[in-house]
């Protein structure tokens, strides 16, 4: 329950809490710390939430004390604020203006130290020698230099409480003519003082121009934007869209190189964007744009290397290619792109850049054919991706990279509600392929790796193939979010949410990711934050049906269930194949008293069942949300029998709750593997 004089408004009300309520019991242990007593005071427990119920602020700290800065004091308030949205929303907020408060103290300090003293009217002091202290406003602050013999100290010398100027006021002085006489009192000791902070000031200006040298093209960052594809022909727009991939992938590979993913990057097809809006949305200090040119058999690649800050060109190169002599030119770009970000390979590093999948250049185009295809994600595209990477093992069956997309391919078909039986194995068998040509590929591991996550259901050989090709790409953010389901599925939130903000890190505008970190926090009881999650990737994009599936779920787990109507039929408006966004209707439809309109919703999905797949494990749920135990169990077999891929939510999803206590969910978890 907590401390009663350390509680939130929304916690003494017994409301639901989150990291907010923690920042609110932080600030009123910092007031203490300032003040020295509680913000919200009473004699007994009730007169304690009586004050921290109320509309009244704490008393000002400066009533405490007089040195208690005004930005401390805004500070403090904001964390005390009864209205949570009105707080600090995040504790990393907090801090970043505690420690900006921390620095512009230091400063004040440093410069109130370094300042000449003012006396009182402005005169002038004497000091017991007799001489006269300079104190008329705007004189030049300067400091005697206290030498002893052979001792020079300059500038860090215990200075008196009043630093005295010797100047005489009958014959001012100018401040050079004041340091030649000085020289000439003090002209040994003076000298090697002077040469010392001359020879420290060259030596810093130096370091800081190579620093500053340094730092002008030391970039860590970088988003490879869509190549524009200037021929005017659409058919080869997979030329364009497949060599920026191939790029992407090949400068992945730099350890010391953040390269932002794919989804991220294609956000940006077709705009114009500014060089500075991508960096700062992207949070990448370059980015490479460029132009693709086919006429005939000819290609021509412009590339472009732009500094977001300045927006200015880096480096530009020219890449003129028979369409028989792509095969090799991402690695070769890739190379040049390190050079030119002055990047140290090693040189396994070089390898893996020049590293060709075929030496065949019909099967590479083949090969770029089918990933443009199957990325479109709608059935009959992914159907002619599959073609494509046939046709290209068919030319080379020692295309490694081929095998990896044709797994993608067939696990990709499950957009739809698509049996799992019927795509998944020859998925397993295609990444299994891929892996014994080459196993040093990533990407096979981890294709493999959701493979046998989602249709074997063997978490730990699942979690060992994500490690590895975590341990070959550390920089997948595709990897990262794989592992990330796994591990929430499983139980295991606290990693998996980590996972997924990596993830999003590396790909930060990608829709798909951020919807799903959305259902990790559905699935770690977090619902607030996932609806908070959810709406920012409605605003990055308002028709991206997963992010409206996933707050219908939440609004259900708040019982707000009009709100979760409203969604599931957005969802389903977007995507009409996805039998979840019905599912989830029809609960919310069941668990708000809208029986008729649950049942017909459940009539709808069996009609539909009769004509193509739908998922078992939908319309159990449905049964659960009407109270029907035994059909909703009938359905969960079928859903086992059937390897439905939505059995590996059993553990985790909430509306299940209900049934966790039944012998029969409890056997039928045990057998999915939980």
């Amino acid at each position: 329950m907590g401390t009663v004089a350390y509680m939130s408004p929304e916690q003494a009300r017994g409301m639901a809490v989150d990291a907010r309520t923690d920042i609110f019991s932080l600030g009123i242990v910092l007031y203490e710390m300032v003040a020295g007593c509680l913000p919200f005071a009473g004699s007994t427990s009730s007169e304690v939430l009586a004050a921290i119920l109320s509309e009244k602020d704490p008393q000002p700290l400066a009533r405490y004390s007089r040195e208690v800065p005004a930005e401390l004091e805004r500070l403090m308030m904001k964390t005390l604020a009864k209205d949570r949205d009105e707080r600090y929303q995040t504790a990393k907020d907090l801090l970043i203006d505690l420690k900006g408060l921390k620095q512009k103290l230091v400063v004040d300090a440093a410069i109130e130290r370094s300042a000449p003293p003012q006396l009182a009217g402005g005169g002038e002091a004497k000091p017991t020698d007799g001489r006269v202290v300079s104190t008329a406003p705007g004189a030049a602050a300067q400091t005697e230099v206290a030498m002893s013999s052979g001792q020079a100290v300059a500038g860090t010398a215990k200075q008196p409480e009043v630093q005295t100027s010797l100047v005489d006021p009958a014959h001012p002085t100018s401040s050079a003519e004041y340091i030649v006489t000085e020289i000439k009192r003090h002209k040994r000791s003076l000298t090697v003082a002077l040469a010392v902070l001359l020879l420290a000031a060259v030596g810093f200006g130096y370091w800081f121009s190579v620093r500053r040298a340094s730092n002008a093209t030391q970039i860590e960052s970088i988003a490879v934007l869509p190549f524009v594809n200037a021929s005017g022909n659409s058919d080869v727009e997979y030329l364009s869209d497949g060599l920026t991939e191939s790029l992407i992938t090949s400068l992945s590979q730099l350890p010391k190189l953040s390269v932002r993913g794919r989804s991220s990057v294609f956000r940006y097809k077709g705009k114009d964007a500014p060089a500075q809006q991508v960096g700062k949305e992207l949070n990448v200090q370059a980015i490479l744009n460029g132009r693709v040119v086919q006429r005939g058999n000819d290609l021509t690649l412009h590339i472009e290397l732009v500094d977001v800050e300045t927006e200015t060109a880096l480096w530009s190169g020219d890449y003129n290619r028979s369409m028989t002599n792509l095969v090799s030119l991402p690695g070769e770009i890739a190379l040049d792109v390190s050079s030119k970000l002055r990047l140290k390979l090693s040189g396994p590093d070089e390898q893996k850049l020049a590293k060709n999948y075929t030496a065949i250049p019909e099967a590479y185009q083949l090969y770029l054919k089918g990933r443009y295809h199957v990325l479109k994600l709608t059935p009959p595209e992914i159907k002619r991706g599959i073609s494509y990477f046939q046709q290209a093992i068919a030319v080379d069956p020692s295309y490694a990279l081929a095998y990896v997309g044709l797994a993608d391919a067939y696990r990709s078909a499950l957009v739809g509600d698509t049996p799992a039986i019927e795509f998944l194995p020859q998925a397993k068998a295609a990444a299994q392929k891929a892996i014994e040509i080459d196993a040093t590929l990533a990407d096979a591991h981890a294709e493999l790796g959701f493979i046998i996550f989602w249709y074997d259901w063997d978490w730990n050989a699942a979690e060992n193939q994500f490690k590895r090709a975590l341990e070959l790409d550390p920089n997948s953010a595709d990897t990262h979010l794989f592992y990330a389901h796994l591990l929430s599925n499983t139980g295991r939130h606290a990693e998996a949410l980590a996972e997924a903000k990596h993830a999003r890190e590396l790909d930060p505008l990608n829709l798909r990711t951020s919807a799903l970190e959305g259902q990790f926090l559905i699935h770690a009881g977090r619902t607030d934050e996932a609806l908070v999650r959810l709406q920012k990737t409605i605003e990055l994009e308002p028709n991206f049906g997963f992010a409206h599936l996933f707050a219908s779920s939440a609004y259900i787990e708040k019982g707000m269930y009009s709100e979760a109507i409203a969604e599931a039929r957005k969802a389903r408006e977007l995507n009409p194949a996805n039998s979840q966004s019905i599912a989830f209707l029809g609960y919310a439809l069941a668990k708000s008293g809208k029986q008729v309109e649950a049942l017909g919703v459940v009539e709808e999905l069996l009609k539909r069942s009769a004509e193509r797949y739908v998922s078992p494990y939908t319309i159990a749920l449905i049964y659960n949300g009407l109270g029907e135990r035994d059909k909703t169990f009938t359905s969960l077999e079928r859903g086992y029998e059937q390897h439905d891929g939505k059995m590996v939510f059993l553990k985790v999803e909430p509306k299940w709750n209900n049934l966790r206590d039944e012998p029969r969910f409890q056997d039928l978890v045990r057998r999915v593997g939980f």
